[in-house]
Order: structure tokens, then sequence, then C-alpha cells
């Protein structure tokens, strides 16, 4: 049977770290690999002069102890989430149909490096692209002489990229009828949109 769920692009990649900007941060401990770190921070993603995806652009704060963690053994796995909610029979239209679970992951391996010449460019970043659809966009000048004290807080780094996969369990698989069902019963937008979206991959 084939993998439907595994058959993405790199533009669903990018739209879904765009809009589901946080990630889960996951390392192994330095002395004990059954000592998991795992912090959540917002990440950006860069991508190089072909449209390749090449590194992730983000802050950290210094007093978490994965910080630590993360200058001593600096790869990591960034796990990011997209629209996922429960699909019942009721959605199906089917009651002889099992309950399910549609979502959409991406997970990147790369390596961290922090640079506190990276923190100004990561902190507006962040903030210029989780304010881009507001009316009157706030920015970090705001903040007046209280940036320096919270900038003082944290750490900028970059993310080399080693390997990008992703996981878009959204209905590929069922029969068209089922699949129209889902679509006119289920709320949840977000994750309607993407159904739509993958169902042309298979």
């Amino acid at each position: 049977m084939a993998d439907y769920f595994s058959k993405w692009t790199l533009a669903d990649i990018c739209d879904l770290i765009a809009d589901y900007p946080m990630a889960s941060i996951i390392s192994a401990g330095v002395t004990d690999c059954a000592d998991i770190s795992v912090s959540e921070m917002p990440m950006l993603l860069d991508l190089d002069a072909d449209g390749q995806p090449v590194s992730l652009l983000g802050h950290f704060p210094l007093r978490n102890p994965h910080y630590a963690v993360l200058k001593e053994q600096p790869r990591a796995v960034f796990s990011f989430h997209g629209p996922n909610d429960y699909v019942s029979p009721s959605h199906a239209g089917k009651s002889d149909w099992a309950p399910t679970w549609n979502f959409a992951t991406v997970r990147i391996i790369a390596d961290v490096y922090f640079d506190d010449a990276l923190t100004d460019e990561a902190l507006e970043r962040v903030v210029a692209h989780m304010e881009r659809n507001q009316q009157e966009p706030w920015n970090l000048s705001a903040l007046g002489a209280r940036y320096e004290k919270l900038r003082s807080g944290v750490m900028g780094f970059r993310a080399q990229i080693r390997s990008v996969s992703g996981r878009f369990k959204l209905g590929q698989d069922e029969s068209d009828v089922v699949f129209e069902n889902i679509l006119n019963q289920h709320s949840n937008e977000p994750l309607r949109e993407w159904m739509i979206r993958m169902r042309g991959r298979q």
C-alpha cells in the first residue's frame, strides 16, 4: 500500500513551519542518553539561493538548563506540529468506520550554533513574522530601554539542517465519499484546508 502520508513537497514544509512556527526542540542529555531535554521555541526556516532549506533561526533563554545541553551536544530534533484533530465516525458518516486522528508534522534534525551576533536578528525577525497579519504590527522599538534588559536573557542561534521529514496524515487514503463527509462535518477549518491540499499528493 502506498504511503500517502509521506508524500509532501518543499512548499508543504515551508508553509507548515511558517503557519505553526513553535517547535519542540529535543535532545539527549550529555552524560545520560535517558536524560531527554525538551524546550519549545518559535523558529524561522531559512532557504538558500536555490530555495532549499538550510537552517532554522531562533533564540533561547539562557536560564533554561537545556541551553547548556545544546552547547555541549548541539544536534537536536525540531518537531513542528500543524493542524490536528480527532476524526469521529460521525464526521465520516459511517458507524462502522473506526475513529482516527488527522495531523500534519514536520521534523528537522539540525546542529545548533549559538551566536550573540544573531540575537537581535532572531528577535526582530520572529516578532515581524508573528506580527505580519496585524493591522498595525508591533515591533521591538516599542520596548525602549527595556529591550536591552530582556535581550540579555536570551541568545540567538542558527541550526544547520541535516535532514527534513514530514508526516501528513490527512485522510489521503479515505474513499471519496468518506473524505467529503469529513470535510462537510468537521469544524476544524485549518485541518480541512490541509486535507484538501494533501489530497492531491496521492
